[in-house]
Protein backbone atom coordinates (compact mmCIF):
# COMPACT_ATOMS: atom_id res chain seq x y z
CA UNK A 1 0.00 0.00 0.00
CA UNK A 2 1.49 3.65 -0.66
CA UNK A 3 2.02 5.49 2.63
CA UNK A 4 -0.73 8.51 1.18
CA UNK A 5 -3.23 5.50 0.98
CA UNK A 6 -1.80 3.99 4.52
CA UNK A 7 -2.28 7.60 6.35
CA UNK A 8 -5.45 8.15 4.90
CA UNK A 9 -6.80 4.96 6.24
CA UNK A 10 -5.01 4.84 9.61
CA UNK A 11 -5.83 8.28 10.51
CA UNK A 12 -8.36 10.04 7.94
CA UNK A 13 -8.58 13.12 5.68
CA UNK A 14 -6.64 15.31 7.69
CA UNK A 15 -3.94 13.75 7.81
CA UNK A 16 -3.45 12.81 4.07
CA UNK A 17 -3.88 16.67 3.43
CA UNK A 18 -0.88 16.88 4.84
CA UNK A 19 0.71 15.39 2.21
CA UNK A 20 0.11 18.25 -0.07
CA UNK A 21 1.21 20.86 2.25
CA UNK A 22 2.99 23.86 1.44
CA UNK A 23 6.26 24.19 2.72
CA UNK A 24 5.38 27.11 5.26
CA UNK A 25 2.92 24.98 6.88
CA UNK A 26 5.10 21.65 6.75
CA UNK A 27 7.56 23.15 9.11
CA UNK A 28 5.00 22.79 11.83
CA UNK A 29 5.81 18.83 11.16
CA UNK A 30 6.27 16.81 14.61
CA UNK A 31 9.96 17.44 15.94
CA UNK A 32 11.14 13.82 15.29
CA UNK A 33 14.39 12.79 14.05
CA UNK A 34 15.01 8.85 13.27
CA UNK A 35 18.25 7.64 14.04
CA UNK A 36 18.43 4.18 13.02
CA UNK A 37 16.58 1.95 10.92
CA UNK A 38 16.80 -2.29 10.89
CA UNK A 39 15.35 -4.00 7.85
CA UNK A 40 14.74 -7.70 8.25
CA UNK A 41 17.42 -8.26 11.13
CA UNK A 42 19.71 -6.53 8.22
CA UNK A 43 19.31 -9.29 5.81
CA UNK A 44 18.10 -9.28 2.41
CA UNK A 45 14.07 -9.96 1.93
CA UNK A 46 13.33 -12.70 -0.14
CA UNK A 47 9.73 -13.16 -1.12
CA UNK A 48 9.05 -16.06 -2.86
CA UNK A 49 6.71 -16.68 -6.14
CA UNK A 50 3.21 -16.44 -4.50
CA UNK A 51 1.88 -15.05 -1.26
CA UNK A 52 3.43 -12.25 0.83
CA UNK A 53 6.69 -11.77 2.75
CA UNK A 54 6.56 -10.18 6.03
CA UNK A 55 9.13 -7.92 7.12
CA UNK A 56 9.90 -7.05 10.35
CA UNK A 57 11.45 -3.79 11.01
CA UNK A 58 12.57 -1.72 14.33
CA UNK A 59 13.99 1.51 14.43
CA UNK A 60 14.79 4.74 16.90
CA UNK A 61 14.22 8.26 17.02
CA UNK A 62 14.72 11.21 18.96
CA UNK A 63 11.86 13.69 20.14
CA UNK A 64 11.07 17.06 21.41
CA UNK A 65 10.66 16.42 24.90
CA UNK A 66 6.77 16.73 26.44
CA UNK A 67 5.52 14.94 22.53
CA UNK A 68 2.99 12.18 22.96
CA UNK A 69 4.39 9.18 20.97
CA UNK A 70 1.47 7.14 21.93
CA UNK A 71 -0.42 5.31 18.54
CA UNK A 72 -3.20 7.35 18.84
CA UNK A 73 -1.39 10.88 18.65
CA UNK A 74 1.59 9.40 16.54
CA UNK A 75 1.97 7.95 13.39
CA UNK A 76 5.36 6.41 12.39
CA UNK A 77 5.91 4.19 8.94
CA UNK A 78 8.89 2.98 7.40
CA UNK A 79 8.74 2.91 3.81
CA UNK A 80 12.03 1.63 0.91
CA UNK A 81 11.97 4.24 -1.87
CA UNK A 82 15.08 4.81 -4.78
CA UNK A 83 16.60 8.24 -5.79
CA UNK A 84 15.25 10.72 -3.71
CA UNK A 85 12.52 10.97 -1.15
CA UNK A 86 8.87 11.69 -2.64
CA UNK A 87 6.32 10.25 0.07
CA UNK A 88 3.91 10.93 -2.52
CA UNK A 89 5.49 8.23 -5.16
CA UNK A 90 6.52 5.11 -2.18
CA UNK A 91 5.14 2.02 -3.23
CA UNK A 92 7.27 -0.26 -0.94
CA UNK A 93 6.44 0.40 3.14
CA UNK A 94 4.92 0.33 6.42
CA UNK A 95 0.98 -0.09 6.48
CA UNK A 96 0.71 -0.59 10.55
CA UNK A 97 1.29 1.89 13.03
CA UNK A 98 4.63 0.65 14.95
CA UNK A 99 4.28 0.14 18.38
CA UNK A 100 7.02 2.45 20.32
CA UNK A 101 8.38 2.52 23.56
CA UNK A 102 9.73 5.36 25.34
CA UNK A 103 13.42 4.78 26.24
CA UNK A 104 14.05 8.58 27.72
CA UNK A 105 12.03 11.80 27.86
CA UNK A 106 13.42 12.26 24.48
CA UNK A 107 13.76 8.79 22.83
CA UNK A 108 11.71 6.31 21.44
CA UNK A 109 12.38 2.91 20.02
CA UNK A 110 10.05 1.39 17.72
CA UNK A 111 9.18 -2.23 16.87
CA UNK A 112 6.41 -2.97 13.31
CA UNK A 113 6.00 -4.83 10.41
CA UNK A 114 5.39 -4.23 6.42
CA UNK A 115 4.28 -6.60 3.73
CA UNK A 116 5.32 -7.24 0.22
CA UNK A 117 2.87 -9.02 -1.76
CA UNK A 118 3.13 -10.74 -5.05
CA UNK A 119 -0.59 -9.80 -6.12
CA UNK A 120 -3.03 -7.26 -6.09
CA UNK A 121 -1.92 -3.77 -6.82
CA UNK A 122 -0.55 -1.24 -4.62
CA UNK A 123 1.97 -3.23 -3.15
CA UNK A 124 2.68 -5.76 -5.39
CA UNK A 125 6.33 -6.71 -6.15
CA UNK A 126 7.47 -6.29 -9.91
CA UNK A 127 10.71 -8.08 -11.30
CA UNK A 128 12.69 -4.93 -10.98
CA UNK A 129 12.11 -4.56 -7.61
CA UNK A 130 14.94 -7.54 -6.95
CA UNK A 131 17.42 -4.66 -6.37
CA UNK A 132 19.04 -2.42 -3.20
CA UNK A 133 16.65 -0.07 -1.93
CA UNK A 134 17.07 2.74 0.47
CA UNK A 135 15.43 3.24 3.70
CA UNK A 136 13.14 5.51 5.20
CA UNK A 137 10.50 6.61 7.63
CA UNK A 138 7.46 9.07 7.95
CA UNK A 139 6.52 10.53 11.62
CA UNK A 140 2.53 11.95 11.06
CA UNK A 141 0.68 13.55 13.97
CA UNK A 142 -2.73 12.61 13.50
CA UNK A 143 -4.09 13.81 17.04
CA UNK A 144 -3.33 17.54 15.37
CA UNK A 145 -3.30 18.83 11.94
CA UNK A 146 -1.88 16.14 9.92
CA UNK A 147 1.37 17.66 9.99
CA UNK A 148 4.45 15.06 8.56
CA UNK A 149 8.03 14.87 8.79
CA UNK A 150 9.03 12.40 6.40
CA UNK A 151 13.33 11.45 6.51
CA UNK A 152 15.39 9.53 3.94
CA UNK A 153 19.34 7.43 4.03
CA UNK A 154 18.47 6.05 7.26
CA UNK A 155 20.31 2.98 5.41
CA UNK A 156 19.30 0.65 3.02
CA UNK A 157 17.97 -3.11 2.25
CA UNK A 158 17.75 -5.51 -0.64
CA UNK A 159 15.10 -7.46 -2.19
CA UNK A 160 15.57 -10.88 -3.46
CA UNK A 161 14.27 -13.25 -5.74
CA UNK A 162 13.72 -16.33 -3.46
CA UNK A 163 15.55 -19.54 -5.41
CA UNK A 164 15.18 -23.36 -5.78
CA UNK A 165 17.86 -25.88 -6.58
CA UNK A 166 17.81 -29.42 -6.96
CA UNK A 167 20.77 -32.63 -7.40
CA UNK A 168 20.01 -35.98 -8.46
CA UNK A 169 23.07 -38.19 -8.64
CA UNK A 170 23.30 -41.25 -11.61
CA UNK A 171 23.85 -44.56 -11.87
CA UNK A 172 23.70 -45.35 -7.55
CA UNK A 173 25.10 -47.90 -6.46
CA UNK A 174 27.89 -47.16 -9.53
CA UNK A 175 31.46 -48.98 -10.03
CA UNK A 176 34.37 -47.54 -8.89
CA UNK A 177 35.96 -45.27 -11.97
CA UNK A 178 32.94 -45.25 -13.80
CA UNK A 179 31.07 -41.35 -14.80
CA UNK A 180 28.57 -40.27 -12.44
CA UNK A 181 26.23 -38.03 -14.01
CA UNK A 182 24.76 -35.02 -11.99
CA UNK A 183 22.06 -33.28 -12.80
CA UNK A 184 19.76 -30.39 -11.61
CA UNK A 185 17.85 -27.15 -12.38
CA UNK A 186 17.90 -23.98 -10.66
CA UNK A 187 15.04 -21.31 -10.69
CA UNK A 188 14.01 -18.51 -8.97
CA UNK A 189 10.74 -16.53 -8.83
CA UNK A 190 8.92 -14.52 -11.20
CA UNK A 191 7.02 -11.92 -9.63
CA UNK A 192 5.41 -10.83 -12.90
CA UNK A 193 4.12 -14.26 -13.60
CA UNK A 194 3.71 -15.71 -10.09
CA UNK A 195 5.65 -18.35 -10.84
CA UNK A 196 9.13 -19.86 -11.09
CA UNK A 197 11.67 -19.78 -13.46
CA UNK A 198 15.11 -21.23 -14.57
CA UNK A 199 17.88 -18.66 -13.54
CA UNK A 200 20.06 -18.79 -16.94
CA UNK A 201 24.12 -18.60 -16.93
CA UNK A 202 24.21 -18.54 -12.89
CA UNK A 203 27.42 -20.00 -11.83
CA UNK A 204 26.57 -23.20 -9.68
CA UNK A 205 29.12 -25.44 -7.76
CA UNK A 206 29.27 -28.80 -7.27
CA UNK A 207 30.12 -30.40 -3.84
CA UNK A 208 30.94 -33.65 -2.66
CA UNK A 209 31.36 -34.90 0.78
CA UNK A 210 32.87 -38.38 1.56
CA UNK A 211 31.00 -40.64 3.45
CA UNK A 212 31.76 -39.99 7.44
CA UNK A 213 33.30 -36.52 6.82
CA UNK A 214 31.65 -33.42 8.67
CA UNK A 215 32.15 -31.05 5.55
CA UNK A 216 31.36 -30.82 1.78
CA UNK A 217 34.56 -29.57 -0.63
CA UNK A 218 33.95 -27.61 -4.35
CA UNK A 219 34.48 -30.45 -7.10
CA UNK A 220 33.97 -27.85 -9.85
CA UNK A 221 31.60 -24.75 -11.28
CA UNK A 222 28.83 -25.20 -13.69
CA UNK A 223 26.62 -22.37 -15.40
CA UNK A 224 22.99 -22.94 -15.63
CA UNK A 225 21.89 -23.43 -18.93
CA UNK A 226 18.28 -23.22 -20.85
CA UNK A 227 15.77 -23.02 -18.20
CA UNK A 228 18.26 -23.43 -15.77
CA UNK A 229 19.53 -26.93 -16.35
CA UNK A 230 22.54 -28.07 -14.48
CA UNK A 231 24.15 -31.13 -15.92
CA UNK A 232 27.87 -32.54 -15.45
CA UNK A 233 29.60 -35.70 -14.75
CA UNK A 234 32.85 -36.78 -12.43
CA UNK A 235 34.26 -40.15 -11.82
CA UNK A 236 33.02 -42.63 -9.23
CA UNK A 237 35.92 -42.79 -6.45
CA UNK A 238 34.70 -43.18 -2.97
CA UNK A 239 30.93 -43.11 -1.31
CA UNK A 240 29.57 -40.16 -0.28
CA UNK A 241 26.95 -36.84 -1.49
CA UNK A 242 26.91 -35.09 -4.13
CA UNK A 243 25.44 -31.43 -4.01
CA UNK A 244 24.70 -28.21 -5.98
CA UNK A 245 25.12 -25.14 -4.27
CA UNK A 246 24.71 -21.32 -5.34
CA UNK A 247 26.24 -18.43 -3.65
CA UNK A 248 23.44 -16.26 -4.33
CA UNK A 249 24.05 -12.52 -6.64
CA UNK A 250 22.45 -8.74 -6.54
CA UNK A 251 18.95 -10.00 -7.24
CA UNK A 252 18.79 -13.74 -6.39
CA UNK A 253 19.03 -15.68 -2.55
CA UNK A 254 21.82 -18.03 -2.23
CA UNK A 255 20.18 -21.81 -1.79
CA UNK A 256 21.64 -25.56 -1.20
CA UNK A 257 20.28 -28.15 -2.59
CA UNK A 258 19.66 -31.60 -0.62
CA UNK A 259 22.47 -33.99 -1.62
CA UNK A 260 22.12 -37.08 -3.04
CA UNK A 261 23.98 -40.20 -1.40
CA UNK A 262 26.40 -42.19 -3.93
CA UNK A 263 27.35 -45.76 -2.77
CA UNK A 264 30.63 -46.98 -5.02
CA UNK A 265 31.10 -50.83 -5.04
Amino acid sequence: MRIRATVAAVSGALALSAFAVPAAHAASAPDVTFTKVTINNGKPIVAKATGTATVPVTYTFKHAEGLDISSDKLLVLPFLYVGTVDVDKVRLGGEDPATCTATSTTTASCKSTFALHTSGEDARLRNTDARTWKVGAVAVDIAGEGEYKAQGDLGTTQIKFHSKLNTDATPEPVRKGATITVKGTLTRANWNTNKYGGYVNAPVTLQFKKTGASTYTTVKTVKAGAAGALKTTVKASVDGTYRFAFAGSTTTAPITAIGDVIDVK
